[in-house]
């Protein structure tokens, strides 16, 4: 089985936020993404949208969008 990623290949750590402008998560996220439980990945997931809100990240909103479109 395929482990979920929000992954989108923009793949730009913004230091003064600390967050991937592409999926909006950590560097500490990222790191530990392939050991997290599935549930866990998932209540990460559910935060990114709005992270990339706050910062800005228009190219994230859309793609995270998008991705979530298709997913259905």
């Amino acid at each position: 089985m395929a482990v979920s990623t929000p992954c989108i290949n923009v793949c730009v750590l913004d230091d003064r936020f600390g967050l991937c402008l592409g999926c909006g998560r950590t560097r500490a996220e990222i790191a530990a993404w392939g050991g997290l439980s599935e549930p866990e990945r998932q209540m990460v997931m559910g935060a990114l949208a709005e992270r990339l809100r706050a910062i800005g990240s228009r190219k994230g909103r859309a793609a995270l969008t998008r991705a979530k479109a298709g997913a259905g």
